[in-house]
Order: C-alpha cells, then structure tokens, then sequence
C-alpha cells in the first residue's frame, strides 16, 4: 500500500484523526465536533517515539558489552527515536482503523520492525505500537509525543476559550539534572511548569481540561510519564515504556522471541 494520509472517522463523522505514514507515523490532526486538539505542523500532531523516548545521554548506549553512538540531534544528546523521521508503510486500513510500519534502519544499529494501529471511536483514540526482531536482540522503548493545543477554538458565543488545566497524581518524580536527564533520585512531585519524568506504578493517568469545552484522559498501562507544558501554544503528555536515557538505565530488551509492546488511550467527554 502507499504512505498516503489516511483519515479516519466515527461518531457519524463528528470525530476524525490524520494518520500521516510518510511523515514519521505521527497522528497529524484530532478533531471533536470539528475542534482541532492536536498542535498542528509538521513537526507536532503526536509522533511516536521509538526506538527510545526522550534524551539519551550523549548519544551512547550499551548493548550488553557492546557500545554504540547516536547522532546527537539535540546536542548533547539524541532525541525521541528515528521513526519519527522516517516514511512508514500503510499495513491495512478501515474507516476506523488504520495499521502501519516502519523498519528500522540507520543510524539505529539494529534491524527491526516497528507496527502501529490507531483505532478510532466516537469518544476514543487507541494507539498500540510493537517493536519486533527476527535478529539480534536490542534494548528499546515506546513512546508516543502529543502536543495538546493550550487552547481549543469553537467556545461558546460571548465565552473565551481557556486554557487547558493539567491534572495527575504521581508517586515521584524523576529529578531532573542540568542536563535535562534523570539524575537517578525520585522526588515528591513538584508543580508546573515542568519538562520531568513522572512514576506511576498503576499505570499513566493524566487529564486535561479545557473549561466549558472537553475533557480528555491519557491512560496507558506503562508507569512513566513525561508532562511538558513550558510552551504557549500547547501541552505534552507522553507515556512510555520507561524514562529519559532509559536505554541506559531501564533497558527492555527485545529479543526474536519477545517483543516490545505498548498502548496508549485518549478518551475523551464533551463538558
């Protein structure tokens, strides 16, 4: 199949997600009611990380004994995975479901195989990623990047639309370095702004709040969680399968009879 846009639709229409293969599998857009929730260009909508999340510190990571080096796409470090530059592949496609891949290539030392299904429903957005091996084994991560819009058009007449209110209850917080990476120490969590790793042992649940306008839940069964909000036009919430430079110091291995998985719902309610 191509790597053309798909959209997807439910709720007779009234709610409809871009599913963009050719530009690193990210969700581009997510419209309620025509209401657009996702930060919209080239580089935001959601993109998903992979094969790792966040920083890893100064590109390098170990395999076993077996060192290797990044590129350093945010220096001094690398950023957020390689298939988020990448084309994926379209697997299949309905109305409401869509599945794609992408194959792990250069600059990641390992071949592999990523898969992505995105299911739409009238009140929900499930996305589910795997990372696959018939090789060498390899440390990995999944991770998905949205960038919630602060504000959502569309309030009602005479009812300025408001900022979104960011709510959750973590049982830590990774201390953050001045390098921007997890020093190793778990703090109480502190409040905003913040760009920080949080631990959630249950599994992610965080909410955002648009006054007057919509809720929405980012629910996942991973324990990490990673809340930016120190821009002005939106908002991150990022679960994944472990911290920043966490192929360092939480690796999960995937290995030719164990691959890695994760999954990710929004769901979301009209206020």
């Amino acid at each position: 199949m191509s790597n053309e846009d798909i959209t997807l639709t439910a709720g007779n229409g009234d709610v409809e997600a871009t599913v963009q293969p050719a530009n690193g599998g990210r969700i581009g857009s997510l419209k309620v009611d025509g209401v657009e929730l996702l930060r919209q260009g080239d580089k935001f909508g959601c993109f998903p990380m992979v094969p790792w999340c966040g920083r890893t510190r100064n590109g390098h990571f170990l395999n076993g004994a077996t060192p290797h080096q990044l590129p350093l796409n945010s220096p001094p470090h690398a950023i957020h995975g390689t298939a988020r530059d990448g084309a994926w592949r379209t697997a299949r496609k309905s109305a409401d479901e869509a599945v794609i891949t992408y194959d792990l290539v250069e600059p990641w030392p390992y071949t592999g195989r990523v898969t992505q299904a995105v299911t739409l429903t009238e009140d929900s957005l499930t996305l589910t990623m795997s990372v696959e091996t018939y090789d060498e084994s390899f440390p990995a991560q999944i991770g998905w990047h949205p960038w919630f819009n602060r504000t959502l058009t569309g309030a009602q007449d005479g009812q300025d639309p408001q900022g979104v209110r960011v709510d959750f209850t973590a049982a830590w917080q990774e201390e953050r370095g001045d390098d921007h990476l997890p020093t190793g120490r778990r703090i109480d969590p502190r409040p905003s702004p913040w760009d920080d790793c949080f631990g959630m042992p249950d599994g992610v649940h965080v909410t955002l709040t648009w006054p007057g306008q919509l809720e929405l839940n980012v629910a996942s069964r991973e324990q990490w969680v990673v809340v930016y909000d120190e821009q002005e036009a939106a908002v991150c919430v990022e679960p994944q399968t472990g911290p920043p430079n966490g192929l360092n110091t939480a690796p999960r291995l995937v290995t030719p009879i164990e691959p890695l998985e994760a999954a990710t719902t929004w769901t979301w309610r009209r206020l």
